[in-house]
């Protein structure tokens, strides 16, 4: 059976240890703090299921023989990938590209590791068993994954093994026959209230010394002894749907997880021990480029989203055929535009590897550099297009409610293209976007769920073809000399 949103709802009250504001929250599906956001997660699977959708968005797992999400699909041909972008971009319109973590991402960087599992097998066969085990019982299940796979902060001019508390980061304690006990912390355990599991691991690069910190398991999100941290909910903040629409239902949430000694079998391990093969698991395999190529595809829908508010802006505030204004709306579209080409770029130049069609890695990195940079442009644009149109604004949708306040509101709330109950709702959801709490969380980790900028920049600069380029410019360096051209000066001045 097609996994569905009541079938989610169900596997998340779990007894899973969420801690918000000094307190455990009992059932995440009910808390006020993450039920909205916990109800669009399961939106996503009612829309997959519905009878329209199944056929596009889902597809026959060969093992169990029931329909999971495409995001599982591991593609064999450039038109199985376009068929699987386009599942994935059905999905991240539920949410207009506002929830970083849907659960098409981590699934994508698990199928990516799948698709280079021959790293696994020649390293260690039993972890690539495992590995192989997990991701079909995954995939079956349809299980909402996220991930932790950075470190605490702390102090960052060192390194995991180098900090004060050995146990900052979550390491190795001990093993046994039946697995290994870990303890620390890791970030940023985005969507993990909604998921299902988390996949622990490290992103970041480990030296000699550090394998105790060389991890790679999954847990249930209900595994004794893991502690959820929960960051600040903007959900809970908000005072309506009509106030905060984003914030209202699609503030996914982001926690720091505590292992406090928790015990990981064997079975659910990939990785122990082995500082090399946890950068291997992402840059040996297509893992890292297939999970950020899902990122590009959310953004494309986050970028359409945020150009039709701008249009709307402009349309609203009477501004839209002012030559300058359609110079900037000129400017955000051509940034669209450049989300849009370098994610079917990277698409168009992709190739075989192995059994499996990936998408190009420099056109990925390329894409993350660009639009790093491209977000925070963007939403200056949107704020500077509404001035302060989406700051004097009612208090709250009870204004509406006092005959008297509803009066003023309905006169100083004027646009050529709303009612003045639209515009106030329309500039309500813009400011959500642009200038919220919430606005300001999605800027910052646009900005930077990618990595700094100098590691993108990195990823970029050692996945371009630095030789072809070099070699265009030798091939012009060979075709004169400084002997061939005296030579001519001098033939020239002899005919003079």
């Amino acid at each position: 059976m097609t996994k569905t949103g009541e079938m989610h709802l169900r596997t998340l009250r779990d007894g899973r240890d969420v801690y918000l504001k000094g307190e455990r929250v009992d059932d995440v599906t009910s808390h006020p703090a993450y039920r909205n956001s916990v109800a669009t997660s399961a939106l996503l699977y009612d829309f997959q299921a519905a009878p329209e959708n199944i056929e596009a968005l889902t597809f026959v797992s060969p093992d169990s023989g029931e329909r999971v999400n495409r995001c599982w699909q591991l593609p064999e041909s450039y038109e199985e990938l376009l068929t699987r972008r386009h599942a994935l971009e059905s999905w991240a319109g539920c949410h207009y590209g506002f929830l970083g973590r849907s659960p098409d991402h981590v699934a994508s960087g698990l199928a990516g590791m799948i698709m280079g599992a021959e790293i696994f097998d020649k390293w260690d066969m039993a972890r690539a068993g495992a590995l192989r085990d997990y991701f079909r019982y995954a995939r079956d299940n349809d299980l909402y994954l996220s991930y932790v796979i950075i470190n605490p902060q702390a102090d960052r001019s060192k390194s995991a093994g180098d900090q004060d508390d050995p146990y900052l980061t979550a390491r190795l304690v001990d093993e046994d026959a039946e697995g290994i006990t870990v303890r620390g912390a890791k970030m940023l355990g985005t969507s993990c209230i909604m998921s299902n599991e988390v996949w622990v691991t490290t992103i970041q690069p480990l030296k000699e010394g550090e394998e105790p910190y060389a991890l790679s398991f999954a847990i249930p999100m209900n595994q004794k002894g893991l502690k959820i941290l929960s960051r600040k909910s903007y959900e809970e903040a908000a005072d309506s749907e009509f106030d905060n629409p984003l914030s209202y239902r699609f503030d996914e949430n982001d926690a720091v997880l505590y292992f406090d000694d928790v015990k990981v079998p064997w079975e659910r391990i990939f990785i122990a021990g082995d500082v090399a093969m946890c950068a291997q698991q992402f840059h040996a395999t297509p893992s890292h480029v297939h999970q950020n190529y899902q990122c590009q595809i959310r953004l494309n829908v986050k970028m359409r989203f945020l150009l039709g508010l701008a249009h709307k802006i402009a349309e609203t505030n009477g501004i839209v055929d002012i030559p300058s204004v359609r110079e900037m709306l000129g400017q955000l579209a051509a940034d669209a535009a450049l989300v849009d080409a370098l994610l079917t770029a990277m698409e168009v130049k992709g190739r075989q590897v192995g059994r499996y069609f990936v998408v190009d890695r420099h056109m990925l990195y390329a894409a993350q550099v660009q639009t790093q940079q491209l977000y925070p442009r963007v939403i200056a644009t949107l704020r500077e297009l509404a001035g302060g149109g989406m700051i004097m604004l009612p208090s709250s949708v009870e204004d509406f409610a006092n005959p008297q306040l509803a009066e003023y509101i309905h006169r100083t709330q004027g646009s050529p293209l709303f009612s003045p109950e639209d515009r106030v709702k329309f500039f309500k959801l813009a400011w959500d976007a642009v200038g919220s709490e919430f606005a300001s969380r999605h800027v910052q980790y646009e900005m930077f769920y990618a990595g700094a900028a100098f590691v993108t920049k990195g990823h970029s600069y050692r996945s371009y073809d630095w030789d072809g380029a070099t070699q265009l410019v030798g091939r012009m360096m060979d075709s004169y000399s400084l002997q061939d051209t005296l030579a001519k000066l001098g033939e020239k001045q002899d005919g003079d």
